[in-house]
């Protein structure tokens, strides 16, 4: 690139160069293209600022300048269509703004043939304001060309596949030689067939591959959550094999020797994998820390069958009634675990911080210890609130009181650098050995969750600050985007909340509002609406900071049983500080771009799976209560209707638009509400609702309510009349509804104790 202009460009220039490119480019290359050099980089920096405050280019999280709406460089994108000319069209996964989707036309790489439904990881290239040219990184995991769900057979010949997903409107036609050996109720994975020319049946056919479970079994709930988003379930036989050749103790050699150092392990009360010990001990200025975390390096090498089985996997699943892990189970919950009294390889961190919280210094080295102590959240709290018990009395002066004092001055620092405190009230199932939801119970967050929380994030700071000079995946968190904060900014205002959404917005401004809300009626609704501003966590080697923690240098250490993240990490501290065997090699450090974008992308599967079991899981408790009538708020507006979030349980569902009184309803993003046309009707996020269960399907994964009462201030979630009507062009269209099948359900449980 060569610069076109005899002088310091203007801001135009600049804007439409960026415009311009086909893909997000950094402000090094714009520096290069215009012959920018020395001081006059500050000028550039300044109009790309000012560029990006009035939404003219989008800053990216790498650095790097776009046109607005335009994709990144490196997406996530599903085929939807083939042509007859073999063309490959798909459309960007992640996209929020659907009203301005591109098309993408993915270049054939002659390695494989692609499907429709098939997900890809590749890298875009801009053509116009409308389409983009891809090729392919790779293929991710998911069941792209098929379908899971129940089989249903009526007689020979008459076998049906009904999806266990609601957005899947078909269904599918198995024929008798291809139904292997379903039987009526099962869940199957089916392979689905190309369709037959002349072909008039409503039905798309299909071939059963797999049996992973029965209607009447709740526990097959969380398999079709794990297939949906392609969670690896088995382990092969060659991992398996591997893990029981390494699962032999680490011999202490030129290990640091721990073993007598009161480590202890807090974790919850039905973990089974142990990675982290924590320590400390007062000294003459602050504290010294301990965290020891399970050396997974020293038992998976890179290359190995378990190296790339959990390269695949990512990271751990986890579910209302099980963990799909990332290792097989002789190293998570065996030679890995910090077991009480038996010895373990560990990675340490020594902190040592001063009396205000900040870190002096650290060092990282391998070592042999033995915890003490298994102990739970509940446990440990209750033993520094005087209830003590046979394992903790004899822990409490050299164990939980330095460990508690540390945390003061932690949590001290913690506040004082803004963190974003949203603290939205987190519920969990209780499952029962049969495999149902016993109860859902609103999870409390004790202060030793805090204190083992704020000991991991300072072991994630020293590993990041460790690895500034050299090659680490940092868990980055980027600012909130301008738009978001806009939107936000004026919702808040109608409640009387003043959010400063500057150029320079921290998460201590957002801590502000919170602070003033707290207590109040719409305290969790302004949380969720300032959570909606936040953008997604992710990993990547290029560090941006992260934005809610309010720290620059963040990576993950302290988990590597259960995030790939960690264990590359570890590898890079063991190379950077020569600490033996295991270290990062030259590949890993060449590819640490891919790795990222391929474990951000696993994690965000895990999250949806796990989203997708909790919610069939509450569906199925819900199902024997149709009728019943709930106290709830509503959660989230569409422009298909309303997700209401239920006051005792948690558990969410859908209020259909069609389901509301009469009116003509317009969906106002920026209010977070429905609004009625002609009555002025407003239903608006946060806002209280009384609704009665319709219906509630664990297979197709759909729980709808509707509205108890019928107009004006009678309804419940009634939150006022507008003074300005809405605009008729956004208003919705009807929608479709969508076919039940009555008989695609769990079977309700028999026996049923008195």
């Amino acid at each position: 690139m060569t610069n076109n202009f005899e002088n310091f460009p203007t801001k135009d220039q600049i804007k439409d160069f960026i415009h311009d490119q086909s893909h997000p480019i950094s402000k090094r290359d714009i520096a290069k293209s215009f012959s920018i050099k020395g001081s006059a980089r500050i000028d550039l920096k300044n109009i790309l600022k000012d560029l990006s405050a009035s939404g003219e280019i989008t800053a990216g999280k790498n650095k790097t300048y776009s046109k607005p709406n335009s994709l990144p460089s490196v997406s996530t994108i599903e085929i939807i269509k083939i042509n007859i000319d073999g063309e490959i069209i798909a459309k960007p996964v992640d996209l929020e703004d659907e009203t301005s989707m591109p098309i993408i036309y993915l270049k054939p790489d002659g390695r494989r043939t692609p499907k429709v439904g098939d997900r890809v990881l590749a890298r875009l290239d801009k053509l116009n304001d409308l389409e983009y040219e891809a090729r392919s990184i790779h293929k991710l995991g998911g069941n792209a060309g098929k379908v899971i769900g129940v089989f249903r057979t009526r007689s020979q010949g008459d076998n049906t596949v009904y999806p266990a997903e609601r957005s899947n409107k078909y269904t599918f036609a198995i024929a008798d030689k291809d139904m292997g050996n379903a039987k009526d109720g099962d869940f199957v994975v089916a392979e689905i067939q190309p369709e037959l020319d002349g072909s008039k049946s409503n039905k798309k056919r299909a071939r059963v591959l797999e049996i992973i479970g029965n209607e009447t079994d709740p526990r097959t709930i969380s398999l079709i959550s794990a297939y949906n988003q392609g969670i690896r379930i088995e382990f092969p036989e060659k991992v398996l094999l591997e893990a029981t050749k390494v699962n032999k103790p680490a011999q202490l050699d030129k290990r640091e020797d721990l073993r007598k150092t009161p480590l202890v392990t807090i974790d919850g009360a039905d973990a089974r994998d142990f990675d982290d010990a924590v320590f400390a001990e007062k000294t003459n200025d602050g504290f010294h820390l301990i965290v020891a975390i399970a050396d997974v390096s020293h038992y998976v090498i890179h290359g190995s069958p378990l190296d790339k089985e959990a390269f695949e996997r990512g990271n751990s699943s986890y579910f209302p009634d099980r963990v799909f892990p990332m290792l097989p189970e002789e190293l998570s919950n065996g030679i890995c675990s910090l077991r009480p009294h038996e010895e373990r390889a560990c990675l340490v961190a020594h902190m040592w911080i001063d009396e205000s919280g900040r870190l002096d210094r650290f060092k990282f080295t391998r070592g042999l210890m033995e915890s003490k102590a298994r102990l739970t959240y509940e446990q440990v709290q209750a033993a520094y609130d005087g209830m003590t018990d046979d394992v903790t009395i004899g822990l409490m002066d050299d164990v939980i009181n330095p460990l508690y004092s540390a945390f003061d001055v932690l949590l001290a620092a913690r506040e004082k650098r803004g963190a974003l405190d949203l603290d939205l009230p987190e519920r969990k199932a209780v499952i029962d050995d049969e495999g149902y939801i016993e109860s859902i119970k609103t999870v409390t967050r004790l202060n030793s969750h805090r204190l083992i929380e704020e000991f991991m994030v300072l072991a994630n700071v020293a590993a990041a600050q460790a690895l500034e000079d050299t090659s680490c995946i940092y868990r980055i968190h980027d600012k909130p985007d301008n738009s978001k904060l806009e939107d936000a900014s004026q919702f808040l205002t109608e409640f009387g909340y003043n959010l400063d959404k500057g150029q320079s917005i921290k998460p201590a401004n957002l801590n502000q509002i919170l602070k003033l809300a707290a207590g109040t009626d719409e305290s969790e609704l302004i949380s969720t609406v300032l959570l909606r501003t936040q953008s997604r966590a992710e990993y990547n080697p290029e560090n941006i900071g992260h934005f809610g923690l309010a720290l620059r240098n963040y990576a993950h250490f302290t988990s590597p049983i259960r995030r790939y993240a960690d264990l590359i990490v570890h590898r890079s501290l063991i190379k950077k500080y020569n600490l033996g065997q295991g270290g990062l090699t030259d590949v890993e450090a060449e590819s640490l771009v891919q790795i990222s974008e391929h474990i951000s992308t696993t994690e965000r599967a895990s999250m949806m799976a796990e989203r997708d079991a909790n919610d069939r899981y509450t569906a199925l408790y819900l199902n024997e209560r149709i009728g019943a009538t709930f106290a709830g708020r509503i959660r989230g507006v569409t422009n298909f209707g309303l997700f209401v979030a239920l006051d005792a349980t948690g558990a969410d569902g859908l209020v259909p638009i069609r389901t509301l009184p009469k009116d003509y309803y317009v969906h106002d993003e920026k209010q977070h509400a429905l609004i009625g046309k002609n009555t002025g009707r407003v239903y608006r996020l946060g806002a209280p609702l009384q609704v009665k269960l319709i219906d509630a399907d664990p297979v197709t994964n759909s729980t709808v309510f509707e509205v108890v009462g019928t107009d004006g201030a009678e309804i419940p979630g009634f939150a006022g009349i507008v003074t300005k009507k809405p605009d008729s062009r956004r208003a919705n269209g009807k929608r479709k509804q969508t076919k039940k099948y009555k008989d695609r359900k769990f079977k309700k449980r028999s026996n049923k104790k008195d």
